[in-house]
């Protein structure tokens, strides 16, 4: 697997992606290649695996972050209720956007192996998804694709960094990983490789940010599942 340079690493040049065919998304070559393999799979049972999100670069998700911290778009608590940002400091602003986004540079995005998917096939016409863990929940409109992901993801060499809570990001059951490109990613994006990253950006809270960045880095970038063995050398076989 190609290692990616600290620009690939944090968004700032996407040479390391390419568009996925039919969709208005980009992914690394080889997290792709095993993307179209899980779709093909899930077609076989039925799930429309369709893409929410795939490569975001640091300016989106500077926009991100930025429209966030300004109230120009939703901030959420950990239940998912809207914040009043007015009555706020700046370092509780930024502590909730961490909850549901993440920092720009520090996004795992950014490396062309992360997926936030849906089955299209379980939406109502015109519906959307919201991306919310009740969706994917055992009685929710994705249960379907929840227990899919379960008994196939990590053949096709996928698995969930957020899992569970383990305080930090919030609990993604529609984030699929590409393991063998996130894992040395993640090892990659060393805390200095970070700070460079964001040194000379435009970011709201900046200093607050800077004055934390430790704690931002342990909690929100090294906090997630570990990939299961099996997906480093994945075997994907149809079922």
């Amino acid at each position: 697997m190609a290692i990616l340079t600290s620009q690939q690493l944090t968004g700032r040049i996407s040479s390391h992606v390419q568009p996925l065919p039919s969709l208005s998304w980009h992914l690394h070559p080889q997290a792709a290649a095993a993307f179209a393999a899980l779709v093909a799979d899930a077609a076989r049972q039925g799930i429309d695996l369709a893409v929410a999100s795939a490569f975001r670069d640091f300016n989106r998700q500077l926009a991100i972050w930025n429209g966030k911290f300004r109230g120009e778009q939703p901030l959420l608590d950990r239940r998912g209720v809207r914040l009043d940002i007015s009555a706020m400091d700046e370092e509780a602003i930024v502590r909730a956007i961490l909850q549901w986004s993440a920092l720009p540079g520090a996004s795992r995005h950014h490396w062309g192996s992360e997926i936030d998917v849906f089955d299209r096939a379980a939406l109502a016409p015109g519906a959307r998804p919201r991306l919310i863990p009740e969706e994917y929940a055992s009685d929710g409109v994705f249960a379907g694709l929840t227990g899919f992901l379960q008994r196939n993801a990590a053949r096709h060499g996928f698995f969930l960094p957020y899992d569970r809570e383990r305080g930090g990001t919030q609990p993604e059951p529609w984030h699929l990983s590409f393991a063998p490109l996130s894992v040395p990613a993640l090892r990659a994006l060393t805390l200095p490789v970070l700070s460079e990253a964001l040194q000379d950006a435009p970011l709201d809270g900046a200093a607050v940010v800077r004055r934390l960045l430790p704690e931002i880095y342990e909690r929100y970038v090294l906090r997630v599942a570990p990939a299961p063995p099996q997906t480093l050398a994945p075997q994907a076989s149809p079922q």
